[in-house]
């Protein structure tokens, strides 16, 4: 699994479509939508909120298996 990909998993665990967790993130929907595709690399700021608007840990969204 890829960063992106585990954005999506944990997103949808929420219920969250892509335009409103964008809205919560304060980001645009194109944006998450690149992040979750792997065509952008969060920056550092954006992954410390990924991980607390998500409620999952660093582990957990940077995990490949």
């Amino acid at each position: 699994m890829t960063l992106g990909h585990n954005i999506r998993i944990a997103r949808k665990k929420k219920g969250l479509s892509q335009e409103d967790f964008a809205k919560i993130m304060d980001i645009s929907q194109g944006y998450l939508s690149h992040l979750e595709n792997n065509s952008r690399e969060p920056s550092i700021d954006i992954l410390i909120r990924l991980k607390k608007k998500l409620g999952t840990t660093y582990e957990q969204l940077l995990e490949s298996k």
